[in-house]
């Protein structure tokens, strides 16, 4: 796994939410043969920015040549690489599971043990979710394929980067800066 963490590198882009900027990113990315191991896009507090998390293979481009043909691009804001131990990255998971009588509480205290939840059930079936870091993403996903994994949707990654403590402003007894 680490080999895959020193191939893949987190970008966030602010992009101005219009119509067609998904398109004309991943029109970018398959021109240049930039291969993405993962993305996700939703819109940011700010109802007229989407901000847009890229998870890229560098093996497939130069990191530093992805982000400059990503910053020509119009609607595009802003661009940041987050370094994997500057940012928070989380993962949601949804998958379904046999569960027979005999595994199920086996299955259910696999899922507890690494937080997560079972959000419906059938009689020989059991649909879990779970958000986490990849790496706990992955180690769910490995536990439950001795069961026999029937369906798996994963988002993609979602990154942020980490809060420092520092004299910024207080909430409580800490101190915070956020560093963009």
């Amino acid at each position: 796994m680490s080999e895959l963490k020193n191939r893949h590198h987190i970008i966030t882009a602010l992009v101005e939410n219009k119509a067609g900027v998904l398109a004309r990113i991943a029109g970018l990315f398959a021109r240049r043969g930039f291969n993405i191991y993962s993305l996700a896009v939703a819109p940011t507090h700010d109802p007229d920015i989407s901000r847009f998390t890229i998870v890229v293979d560098v093996e497939s481009a130069p990191l530093h040549q992805i982000v400059s043909q990503l910053d020509k691009l119009i609607n595009v804001v802003e661009i940041k690489e987050l370094d994997p131990t500057e940012a928070l990255e989380r993962e949601l998971l949804l998958t379904t599971v046999n569960a027979d009588s005999r595994s199920r509480s086996e299955i259910i205290q696999i899922v507890s043990a690494l937080g997560g939840s079972i959000v419906d059930a059938g009689i020989s079936h059991i649909t879990v979710e779970l958000a986490g870091t990849p790496d706990t993403i992955d180690t769910l996903e490995e536990l439950l394929r001795s069961f026999g994994i029937v369906a798996t949707q994963r988002t993609g990654r979602v990154a942020l980067p980490k809060l420092r403590t520092e004299n910024s402003f207080e909430t409580g007894s800490r101190n915070f800066k956020v560093f963009n």
